[in-house]
């Protein structure tokens, strides 16, 4: 439906030139995120930073901030990036904290700066190391190729050896990972991301809180340096104003749910990640987790998407528990399996402040 109101754009005048203008080019949207996702240089602790932020994070917001001191590294928690509506209690926010932490421990110690994790006072995750020897890790090649891949998958069954290497790298202190194949608790779960996505559509705070970080073009991606960029979840690429207008007008329930439902039909798995304790320490912990996970699933060929419907709508959570036979709060749901690959999220530049 989109591209057909772009394609009658262009038919009613304002041109592929106009358009191009508008929205700004794939090509040059290609360079500036294979730059993002260059390679690391060792002694570069900008990079280190750079590497951190290609973390997954709710609405790709990447609220987080770095300070950097004399053998040591902190990531804070930026409540002026928060999404209060899909995100009441600052969890994805915290989970996002972890996802960065895990992905900061790989690439220091792959840059010779081997170090363990801790919680700071303040929310924040702190890493303290000494120079040492690199160290490195089969996951840190896969941080800049990891992506949320909204798409349709093969539907081929994972060996199972792959999953048990998926699950030791995933495994983290205070969290549980319950890894689901078969096709009816599977279908439990679908229905559940369905009814989700039914209530936060039907919420008006929800739909205008998801439109302001939309990105609907290359142009708009790239001067912003986050939201959630069309082309990647692949949708069409359109001029902001025609996007927006878009959205109010066709979005449509029915249609996301027969979306959402091919595509989880098409993903070999589900996982559930369950912290011990609902706190924001327990939530740092499962983004480790939830990382560590997406990043070993890509280094053996696998896409993943997170579908956090029912862990988003409080009132779908026990149901979701359930399925795997669980009482805590579940805090991230992932479909996975082998899949095509989409353009990648965009990042703001990694900056950092410095008491060295």
């Amino acid at each position: 439906m989109l591209a057909g109101v772009g394609a009658a754009l262009v038919t009613a005048g304002a041109g592929v030139g106009g358009w191009r203008a508008a929205s700004g080019s794939m090509a040059d949207y290609a360079t500036y995120a294979a730059r993002l996702r260059g390679n690391l240089a060792p002694p570069d602790l900008q990079a280190v930073v750079r590497y951190a932020t290609l973390a997954a994070n709710g609405h790709n917001t990447q609220p987080w901030s770095f300070r950097l001191e004399t053998q040591a590294m902190e990531i804070r928690p930026d409540l002026r990036r928060r999404t209060p509506v899909v995100d009441p209690d600052d969890h994805h926010l915290y989970v996002s904290l972890g996802c960065a932490a895990a992905n900061l421990a790989l690439a220091a110690a792959a840059t010779g700066r081997p170090g363990e994790l801790s919680f700071a006072a303040d929310g924040g995750v702190r890493y303290d190391y000494l120079p040492g020897q690199p160290r490195l890790d089969p996951l840190v090649g896969a941080i800049p190729r990891r992506q949320c891949t909204r798409a349709e998958y093969d539907g081929r069954t994972i060996p199972a050896a792959v999953l048990a290497e998926i699950e030791r790298a995933a495994a983290t202190p205070g969290v549980s990972l319950a890894l689901v194949t078969d096709r009816a608790r599977i279908n439990r779960a679908r229905d559940l991301v369905l009814a989700g996505n039914r209530d936060q559509m039907n919420n008006p705070a929800f739909m205008h809180e998801l439109k302001q970080w939309i990105r609907f073009n290359p142009r708009s991606a790239m001067a912003t340096g986050d939201g959630l960029f069309s082309a990647a979840s692949g949708n069409p690429v359109l001029p902001t104003d025609l996007g927006r207008f878009a959205f109010d007008r066709l979005f449509n329930i029915a249609e996301e749910d027969r979306k959402h439902a091919r595509q989880i039909d098409s993903s070999a798995g589900i996982a559930i990640f369950f912290g011990e304790r609902a706190d924001p320490e327990h939530w740092i912990r499962v983004g480790q987790a939830c990382q560590r996970f997406a990043l070993a699933a890509t280094h053996l060929g696998l896409k993943i998407a997170f579908i956090n419907q029912p862990v988003e709508v409080a009132q779908l959570r026990a149901d979701l528990a359930a399925v795997v036979g669980e009482t805590r709060r579940p805090d991230i749901l992932i479909r996975f399996g082998y899949g095509p690959a989409l353009p990648f999220s965009p990042r703001r530049s990694a900056s950092y402040t410095s008491t060295a």
